[in-house]
């Protein structure tokens, strides 16, 4: 089975407990405008905007699709930043198992693997190949960072073979996830919901966009949810920096620092040590 890979790291501790092997998946079903990975979002188009800006020849045009040369690169992403179609011509497709050889050779340095994106649960099923032959072969545990948009299907998949979600919440209140977003947030509540009941759901992420949804109260109703739904997901909360973005965002000043402190402040009295700040 193949999936399609926009980069590893094989050595990463904040995605997931521990050392861990981080896989961003190419393609994500939303269009967030803050995005920090946007060249993840889409396919190439084949728009050949990056062959005009690549100075080194590390990309060129091979059975109509674009073919990157990794030892010419040179690591400028004047690629990425000329794309309109919030793509990269460095993704690349992988087969499981060799995906799965990688993952092997380097079990002894890791704790685990964390799927992540874009949007990684566009590609459940190599997801789930992946999962299985390496727990064959392996102590190692699997982690999956999400956006939570995942028909039941694919969540069902995901929940009977790894070990944690990671669920990126982009907004409680709908409204202000549409328009951040470009979609609803509904299936993203009832999946937290139904995560939340599980042993699985190891954070919630929530990057605060001042402007958007940084109001005291919004984030307060997702603290007392996840204390009404449990005891031990942890909620961290995530200053908007403008690293990566490529919207009109890409301008925003970083997010106020004291305001900051003053949510962290209100949400630890809900959740207390739960409550994971970002420096």
């Amino acid at each position: 089975m193949k999936g399609f890979v926009n980069r590893i790291i094989e050595n990463s501790f904040i995605d997931g407990p521990g050392n861990r092997m981080a896989i961003f998946m190419q393609g994500c079903n939303m269009a967030c405008l803050y995005c920090h990975n946007p060249e993840t979002q889409r396919m190439c188009t084949l728009c050949k905007k990056c062959l005009e800006v690549c100075s080194t020849g590390a990309l060129s045009i091979e059975e109509g699709r674009i073919k990157y040369d990794r030892k010419r690169c040179i690591g400028c992403d004047k690629c990425l930043e000329v794309c309109l179609n919030f793509s990269s011509p460095k993704y690349f497709e992988i087969e499981s198992d060799e995906l799965v050889k990688l993952i092997l050779k380097n079990e002894i340095f890791l704790d685990g693997i964390t799927f992540s994106g874009g949007e990684c649960t566009l590609q459940t099923d190599f997801i789930v190949d992946v999962v299985k032959k390496v727990k064959n072969n392996s102590s190692l545990t699997a982690f999956i960072d999400t956006n939570g948009l995942i028909n039941d299907e694919n969540l069902n998949k995901l929940i009977s073979c790894v070990d944690g979600f990671m669920l990126d919440v982009k907004a409680v209140d709908d409204y202000i996830h549409r328009a951040l977003t470009g979609v609803s947030n509904e299936l993203v509540l009832k999946n937290l919901n139904i995560l939340a009941k599980t042993d699985l759901l190891y954070e919630v992420r929530y990057v605060l966009v001042e402007g958007y949804n940084d109001s005291i109260e919004e984030i307060k109703k997702l603290a007392e949810l996840l204390k009404e739904l449990n005891d031990y997901t942890r909620l961290v909360l995530i200053p908007f920096r403008p690293l990566g973005v490529k919207t009109h965002f890409r301008n925003m000043p970083s997010f106020n620092r004291v305001k900051y402190d003053i949510i962290c402040e209100e949400v630890y009295k809900i959740l207390k040590e739960r409550l994971i700040k970002k420096d």
